[in-house]
C-alpha cells in the first residue's frame, strides 16, 4: 500500500546563454528556471517553469506559490497525484508556478504507474518535430548575418522590435532565402506601422506574425485582411477570453507558463481548435525538462517553436535530442 504524503523540493537553477538573448523588451544572457520534485514510494516527478516578468512574476513569488501547495501535497498518496494535478488549477492562477507543480505531477504519475503521460492523457504516441530556431532581435548586419549562419535550418522565427523591422526581414530573408520564416514581434508595433511591416512581411514570404501590438490594444487588428496568419500569444494565456480573440487573430500560441501546465494546455489547444484558431506550440527560454511537456501538444501543430535548449550555452543531462532543427520525444529519465 502506497504511502501517504509527497515531499515536495524546490529548486531555482541558472542556465548561461549562448551569447546574448535579445527581444522587443528585455535582453539577456541567462535563463533563470524554477525546479519542482516530487518524491514518494522511490519515484520521482519532475517540472520546470520560467518565471516571467511581462506577466507580473518573479522568481521568489513563483518560489512561494509552489511552496503554497506543500500542505495539499503533505496530505495525498501518489495514487491520488491526478486528484492533485486536478486541485492546482483551482488553487493557483494559470502561470508559471501551476506549470511546474502540474508537470511534475503528470511525471510522477508515469514514473509511478509505468504508463507515459500521453498515455495517460489519451494521446497519440508523439514523435520527433521541427522547431523553430529563434534569431535575436539586433541591427539589420546582425540579424542577416545571425540568418547566414542559421540558413540551413528549416524554419526560422525572427525577433522584431518595432521601428526599423523591414529592414530587419529584408535582410534575413535575404541571407536564409530557402528557409521557411515566422516573426514575432512582441508587442512592439502600434497601428501605424501595421500596413508597412505586413507588406514587408508578406514581400519576404512570412507564415506568420505573433502579436504586433500590444496585448488589449488589439483593435486594429479586428476585421484586418492580411494572407498572412496573425497568432496570439501575450493575447492569450488559457481559455478565459480565448472567444473573445477570434476576430483579430488566426492562430493563438500555446506556451505552458502561460497556460499553468500541461493539463491546461490541452484543454486550451481543444478549445482553440473548436473555434478554428491555428494552434502554435511555444516555449520560454528554459532547458529540456521545460520543453518535454510541451512535445505533447506539437503533433497537431503546424508551428512549433521549443528551441529553447538550442539556446543554451549547456542543457541539462539527459535532454531531449536534437538533430538540426528536429527534435526527438523525451526519455523517461528526462520527463514522461
Amino acid at each position: 500500500m502506497s504511502a501517504r504524503g509527497i515531499a515536495l523540493e524546490v529548486a531555482v537553477e541558472q542556465w548561461p546563454i549562448a551569447g546574448r538573448f535579445t527581444i522587443a523588451r528585455e535582453s539577456r544572457t541567462e535563463a533563470v528556471v524554477v525546479v519542482v520534485m516530487l518524491r514518494v514510494d522511490g519515484a520521482v516527478g519532475r517540472g520546470e517553469c520560467v518565471p516571467y516578468a511581462r506577466y507580473g512574476e518573479s522568481i521568489e513569488g513563483v518560489v512561494a506559490a509552489i511552496e503554497s501547495q506543500r500542505g495539499i501535497l503533505a496530505v495525498a498518496s501518489v495514487a491520488e497525484v491526478g486528484a492533485v494535478r486536478l486541485a492546482l488549477q483551482a488553487a493557483l492562477p494559470a502561470g508559471a508556478a501551476r506549470n511546474a507543480l502540474d508537470c511534475a505531477c503528470w511525471d510522477l504519475e508515469a514514473k509511478w504507474s509505468g504508463a507515459p503521460v500521453y498515455e495517460r492523457a489519451g494521446l497519440a504516441a508523439p514523435a520527433p518535430v521541427t522547431t523553430a530556431f529563434t534569431l535575436s532581435l539586433g541591427t539589420p548586419e546582425d540579424m542577416g548575418a545571425a540568418a547566414a549562419a542559421a540558413r540551413d535550418r528549416p524554419l526560422l522565427k525572427v525577433k522584431l522590435g518595432g521601428a526599423g523591422d523591414p529592414a530587419r526581414i529584408a535582410a534575413v530573408r535575404a541571407a536564409a532565402p530557402a528557409a521557411r520564416v515566422i516573426v514575432d514581434a512582441n508587442e512592439s508595433w502600434r497601428p501605424e506601422l501595421l500596413a508597412e511591416h505586413l507588406a514587408a512581411c508578406e514581400g519576404a514570404g512570412v507564415e506568420l506574425i505573433e502579436q504586433p501590438l500590444p496585448a488589449g490594444e488589439d483593435g486594429a487588428l479586428v476585421g484586418l485582411r492580411s494572407p498572412i496568419a496573425i497568432c496570439a500569444d501575450e493575447s492569450v494565456h488559457d481559455r478565459a477570453g480565448l472567444a473573445g480573440l477570434v476576430d483579430r487573430y488566426q492562430a493563438i500560441n500555446i506556451k505552458l507558463d502561460k497556460t499553468g501546465g500541461l493539463t491546461e494546455a490541452l484543454a486550451l489547444a481543444s478549445a482553440a481548435r473548436a473555434l478554428g484558431l491555428t494552434c502554435m506550440v511555444g516555449c520560454m527560454l528554459g532547458t529540456s525538462l521545460a520543453m518535454a511537456p510541451a512535445l505533447l501538444l506539437a503533433g497537431e501543430a503546424p508551428f512549433v517553436d521549443l528551441d529553447g535548449p538550442l539556446l543554451l550555452a549547456k542543457d541539462r543531462d539527459p535532454g531531449l535530442r536534437f538533430e538540426g532543427s528536429e527534435v526527438f520525444p523525451p526519455a523517461p529519465a528526462l520527463w514522461g
